[in-house]
This record gives C-alpha cells, structure tokens and sequence, in this order.
C-alpha cells in the first residue's frame, strides 16, 4: 500500500513500491489522461508535476514519491495552465490528441520557468515530448500566445 497525493486529494493504492507512478495514477485512480507512450522516458506523454516539476511518470516508481504533491493534466490549474490550454484550443494544436497532455504539461512547465521564451528556448523545453502527428509548428505558436497572454 502506497499513499499519494495527486491533484490535492490523498489516496492510498495497493501497488508495489517499484510500480510506475504512471500505472498508479492511470489503472489505480483512473486519472486516463496521463499517457503511456514509449515506457522509458523518451516521448513525453507520461509528464506530470511532482512538486511542480514536469517529471516522466512512466519510470518514476511510487516509491520515490513520498508525500510530494503530484498535479496531472486533470488538476492543472493557474494562469500559465489557463493560458496554454486557451492557446492550444486556439490553435487548434492536437490532431490525434495522444501526446497532447504531455506537450500541454511541459509547456507549463516551461512558462513558469520563463514568460518571454524564444523559438529556441521552446525546442530546447519541448524537445523530449515526440508528437507523431508533427503539430510542432502549432505547438511552438500556442506557447508563444500563451507568454503574450501571461504579459497582459
């Protein structure tokens, strides 16, 4: 038995401590909107907050959690989330949609970290979240109108 505390709420699940914080909050909590992708870390898809830091869930083990507070993409919430999820309906960012709650984390991530990114400042971040469907150009616009949005 492992106690998390995922979007605010405690929950005790009944996995072992080298379960993969993905599984926990996917097949445990039904939290679906975390995805599984590549399984090691590569493509982006399994980010999640842990104490505000975008981290790949898919090979962080339960055990190595503890009491952080951990945020997926169903509990976003602030300006920086409002601004890239208002930005991404905007621009009509996903296609297939898989990879999107990834993407949409790390570029929180990002505009936390710095309000006025340029387009290398947004490769660099967003390089190791893989879209399949190419919607990067997309993707680097909506973050860009999301920093304006921040400005305002």
């Amino acid at each position: 038995m492992v106690s998390l505390k995922v979007n605010g709420t405690t929950h005790t699940v009944d996995v072992d401590d080298d379960t993969p914080l993905l599984w926990a909050i996917r097949d445990n909590l039904g939290l679906t909107g975390t995805k599984f992708g590549c399984g090691v870390a590569q493509c982006g898809a399994c980010t999640v907050f842990i104490d505000g830091q975008a981290l790949r869930s898919c090979v962080t083990p339960v055990s190595a959690v503890g009491t952080s507070e951990i945020t997926t993409i169903e509990g976003l919430t602030g300006k920086e989330a409002d601004a890239v999820q208002a930005a991404w309906t905007a621009r009509d960012v996903p296609q297939c949609g898989y990879c999107q709650s990834g993407q949409v984390m790390s570029a929180i991530a990002l505009l936390k970290e710095n309000r006025k990114p340029t387009d290398r400042d947004i490769d660099l971040a967003m390089n190791g979240n893989i879209c399949r469907c190419a919607t990067y150009v997309r993707i680097r616009a909506a973050i860009h109108d999301a920093a304006r949005a921040l400005e305002i």
